[in-house]
């Protein structure tokens, strides 16, 4: 019993990188696989047979999808948030559920979703007579995401447009930063066309099933 309970102070010991192991955790995972038992609380509620995977092959990839999103510049903890809601098959989870598959505390995840749904990437709702919450990513959430791009091109083309003006239209430099402009302006141009043509397919759609005859 002493021995036990060592192990779950440990557990509840917060790592470095912010994750932690909380006791009710350990004590609901069973071999200490807090996203294994994740699956198996949304595969209950849904009433749906528990999904066959590796589990740490699917752990892998949430932790991938989190920095490639990093890379973007989304902070670290909403990333992988993120990931875990894109990559559940409940398609939602409540914060209890994030906080238990990706070993981090409540209030990591309050504050990850919080940046979330600032930023379109993630919605809250609730069930009629449940005051639970469930966090889940929108159906168009890559929609929000090239519209934050769009956003942060348009800031980028109103400060290279400055540089030209800085550094001389007709200087070497100037030309350059102008042949910038030009590219960011004609791709925030051509978005709306991309992002209407995307809709259009529908969901599931194959764009290459017609090609190659």
């Amino acid at each position: 019993m002493r021995g036990r309970n060592a192990t779950l102070r440990r557990a509840d010991d917060r790592r470095r990188d912010g994750t932690v192991l909380t006791r009710e955790t350990a004590r609901a995972t069973p071999g200490g696989d807090p996203a294994l038992a994740s699956e198996r609380t949304a595969a209950a509620r849904t009433g749906e047979a528990e999904p066959k995977r590796d589990h740490a092959a699917v752990a892998r990839f949430v932790e991938d999808l989190a920095s490639a999103l990093m890379e973007m510049g989304v902070p670290r903890m909403p990333a992988r948030v993120f990931a875990a809601l894109l990559t559940t098959d409940a398609g939602r989870l409540t914060a209890a559920e994030l906080a238990a598959r990706l070993q981090i505390s409540p209030a990591a995840v309050s504050g990850a979703v919080r940046y979330l749904m600032q930023i379109g990437m993630a919605r809250r709702e609730t069930e009629p007579g449940s005051r639970r919450h469930y966090y889940r990513a929108p159906d168009n959430v890559w929609d929000e995401v090239i519209g934050i791009r769009d956003h942060l091109m348009s800031r980028w083309t109103g400060v290279l447009r400055d540089g030209v003006a800085v550094l001389g239209a007709d200087t070497p430099a100037g030309e350059r930063v102008a042949e910038s402009v030009r590219f960011f302006e004609f791709v925030s141009s051509e978005l709306p066309q991309v992002i209407s043509k995307w809709r259009e397919r529908g969901p599931g759609s194959n764009g290459n099933a017609g090609a190659g005859g």
